[in-house]
């Protein structure tokens, strides 16, 4: 039915075209061929502008996407250099605690002092938890170089090669970011 219909149409327009001189024909078929080379022109432009919008959409997206996760962990690390500085007066307070003499301790004079410095411990340690702050475990655990440093070897009979002896300084994470590694000792074979 469609190559009827096909050739019906063809028929008409040759009758249409019937007493038309042989140049006005060429004439009307190049404006046709002219005509459908511009439509076709204008679809290649739209299927181009239509792929450079979905292009532009998806790098909208992405942009998007990227400044939220930024914002999201410049909230979370916003106090990382603070904490930084925060660890040293940690460091100098268990220090001075650990100074203390027992005798010093027992003393009813001094025992107010080392109850308060005690209290300041673990509130420090307290706020420590409230923002994400933890300490690196190391103590007899196997060297892990992205969160422990090792400062020296110690002959061990004892433990393993590998295995951290001794702390000189206690790591820290906040959240899942290393903010300082463990300063550790590390047990060798015993010679």
């Amino acid at each position: 039915m469609t190559d009827k219909n096909t050739q019906s149409a063809d028929a008409a327009a040759e009758k249409e075209l019937e007493g038309v001189p042989e140049h006005m024909k060429d004439d009307a078929s190049e404006a046709t061929d002219a005509a459908d080379a511009k439509i076709a022109a204008l679809e290649d432009a739209l299927a181009t502008a239509q792929q450079e919008v979905l292009y532009a959409q998806a790098e909208t997206q992405n942009v998007r996407r990227r400044m939220e996760k930024e914002a999201q962990d410049a909230r979370a690390y916003a106090a990382t250099g603070f904490a930084r500085d925060v660890l040293s007066v940690s460091d100098n307070l268990a220090r001075a605690l650990e100074a203390i003499p027992a005798e010093m301790r027992e003393s009813e004079s001094m025992k107010p002092l080392v109850i308060g410095l005690e209290a300041t411990g673990r509130e420090l340690d307290s706020v420590f938890a409230k923002n994400g702050i933890t300490r690196i475990a190391a103590m007899g655990m196997p060297l892990d170089p992205n969160q422990h440093q090792a400062m020296v070897e110690i002959p061990s009979a004892d433990a393993e090669p590998g295995t951290i002896v001794a702390e000189m300084q206690a790591g820290y994470m906040i959240k899942d970011r290393l903010l300082r590694p463990a300063l550790v000792g590390v047990a060798k074979a015993a010679e």
